[in-house]
């Protein structure tokens, strides 16, 4: 298999990092084009997220979003992930070998004041499953697969989107 240009950022990091937000400045700033892999699944399947978690339940969703992220071919592009991306291995080694993996890291705090409604966020958490604990079990994957960290708590999206742009150079 050939080795992939790396020309693409990935953005991963919990429900409510500013994965979404982040990307589209980032996107703007670099010149690049910016994917929101949330909406690729939902255009794919013809669903929203929280009626494909209903339908096929959350590894089934997972499993679809496994499938369509280790499909996406993508370049000078900002990508921004689902939460549960990092549940697809096949497609994290994927986007890995598309472009760089940066990871928007914010306190749990930050994370639940930022959320609203989680199941129509598409928010994959087990029955009874409190938002710390999907936090605790998410933040090891996201730093496993992260070439770079960003700590997001307090800083405005353009200083982020700035920081990425500095870092990724």
């Amino acid at each position: 298999m050939e080795e992939r240009t790396r020309d693409n950022l990935i953005l991963i990091g919990m429900p409510g990092a500013g994965k979404s937000t982040v990307g589209v400045v980032l996107a703007k700033r670099l010149g690049y084009g910016f994917v929101d892999s949330d909406l690729v699944i939902q255009e794919r399947c013809g669903k929203l997220l929280h009626e494909l978690i209903e339908e096929h339940g959350i590894e089934g969703f997972w499993q679809i979003e496994n499938r369509v992220n280790a499909s996406l071919a993508l370049h000078r592009s900002v990508i921004a992930t689902g939460g549960s991306a990092v549940y697809g291995a096949e497609a994290m080694e994927h986007l890995r070998r598309m472009g760089t993996i940066v990871y928007l890291a914010l306190s749990c705090e930050a994370v639940e004041e930022r959320l609203g409604d989680l199941n129509a966020r598409g928010v994959t958490l087990r029955p009874g499953q409190t938002l710390r604990e999907l936090y605790e079990e998410r933040v090891p994957l996201y730093e496993k697969y992260a070439e770079m960290t960003i700590q997001c708590d307090g800083k405005m999206l353009w200083k982020i989107a700035a920081e990425i742009d500095e870092r990724s150079r």
